[in-house]
């Protein structure tokens, strides 16, 4: 690996236990609170304060996989959620997208000092202060879009499933669970292997509105 992808290994790492997860859990914990369900609050999870959210397994599986291949793994410490205490149609959906969109935020956000610091001429690298702040940025749109991406993917344990099964009726709800239970760990399992091949693709046009910059430069 390159100085440069060290540097975005250690950055995509921190970003994702300081920020991205804190943001992404505490999303879940907030919205779970608004619609009735105050376990996640009982909890101490509705904070940004990372320790609390943090995974020893799952951090540092991501921390490791990162740092030696440049692509990772991993997770936050999960929020707690009681469906039968929320209120509202579709409460479970909306409790489960809003970790995924709340990423999806995060990488407007990161986006907007991206393409004012691009208009200015400052490329992401790792030569001077300035371009490291433009590579958090850049670390940061793509972690942050990445993040979402996978976790609609409707499998369980990840967000989408709860917004797919939602959405069903019923009969089919139960039938599909009851399957994606017994094979999802199977099927998570080939979509990170395959990730690079199935996520990717989806994330470059995303990042590319996100930053202005065309589709080949990403």
């Amino acid at each position: 690996m390159s100085s440069l992808d060290v540097a975005s290994a250690v950055i995509w790492v921190l970003l994702f236990f300081l920020i991205a997860g804190p943001v992404h859990e505490c999303a879940h914990a907030v919205a779970a609170w608004r619609l009735g369900d105050d376990t996640a609050k009982a909890n101490g999870r509705i904070t940004l304060n990372p320790l609390v959210h943090f995974d020893p397994m799952g951090g540092s599986l991501l921390a490791i996989s990162v740092l030696l291949t440049g692509r990772g793994f991993g997770w936050a410490k999960p929020t707690p959620v009681n469906p039968y205490n929320l209120r509202g149609h579709h409460a479970d959906s909306i409790v489960a997208a809003a970790g995924p969109l709340s990423n999806l935020v995060l990488a407007a956000l990161f986006a907007i000092p991206f393409r004012i610091l691009w208009a200015n001429g400052v490329v992401w690298g790792n030569t001077s202060a300035i371009e490291m702040v433009q590579l958090v940025c850049y670390v940061g749109i793509w972690l942050n879009v990445l993040l979402m991406i996978f976790n609609f993917i409707p499998i369980p344990p990840l967000d989408g499933a709860h917004v797919l099964f939602d959405f069903l009726d019923p009969r089919t709800s139960r039938d599909l669970q009851a399957t994606l239970n017994q094979y999802g760990l199977l099927l998570l399992v080939g979509v990170i292997l395959v990730g690079s091949q199935v996520i990717f693709p989806i994330a470059r046009p995303i990042v590319s509105f996100l930053t202005g910059l065309p589709i080949q430069l990403l």
